[in-house]
């Protein structure tokens, strides 16, 4: 008998999330409320960085370097911010979300000129993360609504120590403190009974070179680097 209720709850609960998902019922929350010309919320998400590396060419009758020779751990991070959102119609909006962002990555370095206890460098960064983004939305659905989103942004790394005279030789991995980058992503606006909530993921990808090289030309760490440039995702809950 228990397993007969189980089911029918089960039944019962499917038929009335299909039918507000995807019936041609009258939309009940929040009717009206992407008609303000501007609205504001909160965001709460994780975000995972990566470095991607660009090697210098070798000279001739020397080994190559090896795409993979610095090694990326990456950890789960978290974001905070603001939003704020101007709407343009209804199927476009402008959107500024600054946010803070806590970042850790952990690099290794396979060179033979380092001892094994040289070869890791932990790069923790918090960023000031500014996005100027086009949200580009489909027709409502009932209480839900699909977008997809886009645009630049540029961060401040308040810990890069890009002014630091310390360099990987006594164990500090430096990094420029302004970053430019371009953003693109897609997530779902669902309309609750009392406020709007929106669960997004986006892809963020440096357009700059962030290294700050080290004072020996010849460091085993940075000499045989072009570009370091960060990559990352964002996991973002908006609530409006």
């Amino acid at each position: 008998m228990k397993k007969v209720f189980i089911a029918i709850a089960v039944i019962v609960c499917t038929q009335n999330v299909s039918a507000q998902l995807f019936s041609k019922e009258r939309v009940k929350n929040l009717q009206n409320y992407d008609k303000p010309r501007l609205s504001w919320g909160y965001i709460l998400g994780f975000n995972s960085y990566d470095f991607n590396f660009d090697y210098k060419a070798t000279p001739e009758g020397e080994d190559p370097i090896l795409d993979g020779d610095i090694q990326v751990a990456k950890s789960v991070g978290f974001n905070v911010g603001l939003l704020g959102n101007l709407r343009i119609n209804d199927y476009l909006d402008l959107r500024l979300e600054p946010q803070v962002s806590f970042v850790r990555r952990d690099l290794t370095f396979n060179s033979p000129d380092l001892d094994d206890n040289q070869t890791q460098r932990e790069v923790t960064s918090t960023y000031v993360h500014i996005p100027l983004l086009l949200k580009v939305s489909t027709k409502r659905l009932n209480n839900f609504k699909p977008f997809i989103v886009g645009g630049v942004s540029t961060s401040l790394n308040l810990s890069s120590n890009e002014d630091n005279p310390d360099d990987n030789s006594v164990g500090q991995f430096r990094t420029k403190t302004r970053t430019n980058y371009f953003e693109l992503g897609f997530g779902i606006d669902f309309y609750m009974y009392y406020f709007k909530f929106t669960p997004s993921i986006r892809g963020v990808f440096a357009m700059s070179d962030e290294l700050v090289a080290d004072n020996d030309p010849n460091s085993p760490y940075t000499s045989s680097i072009d570009k370091m440039s960060s990559r990352g995702i964002f996991i973002n809950f908006t609530f409006q």
